[in-house]
């Protein structure tokens, strides 16, 4: 059994998207943990807020399946991929660290996942796991948290999926 660390956002029907998502994930995988929902202004083209998310959850798929599954998901939600790499989406599911590996494909696959960089993946994803350390850096979650320099606009909201 693996731990896999998931990022989660939306900006079409946001709320609606998060929740059958999180609905789906623990039909899928029994108990998974979820963030606190955050939301957060567009990155890299005008539209509208995100609702962004992490869970933690145990699978026995390995990485590429899980990735498989992710999109599956994303695809029943609406999601059509082949557009533009920053447009607003029903749903995107991300794997953003997985056990302790460090990979680079096949298909868009990277773990740990490079939006970990940014304030709406790596703060969920810390109020969840702060001890969590990411393979390569050995650093915590809590600790890039402290270290990172914020978004604007980011906001964590009252409400967990």
């Amino acid at each position: 059994m693996s731990r896999a660390w998931l990022s989660l956002g939306s900006n079409i029907e946001a709320e609606a998207n998060l929740r059958a998502a999180a609905a789906a994930l623990r039909q899928g995988f029994g108990d998974v943990v979820f963030s606190p929902v955050y939301r957060t202004p567009a990155v890299g083209f005008e539209g509208p807020d995100f609702l962004n998310a992490a869970a933690g959850l145990d699978t026995e798929l390995s990485p590429q399946a899980l990735n498989d599954w992710l999109h599956a998901l994303e695809e029943a939600r609406g999601r059509v991929r082949g557009g533009p790499r920053f447009a607003s989406r029903p749903l995107d599911l991300d794997i953003v660290l997985y056990d302790d590996l460090v990979l680079s494909g096949p298909d868009n696959l990277q773990l740990p996942r490079p939006e970990l960089k940014h304030a709406f993946v790596l703060f969920p994803l810390a109020d969840i796991a702060p001890d969590l350390r990411v393979p390569g850096s050995g650093r915590s979650l809590a600790e890039l948290r402290r270290d990172h320099p914020g978004q604007p606009g980011l906001v964590r909201l009252d409400w967990t999926l």
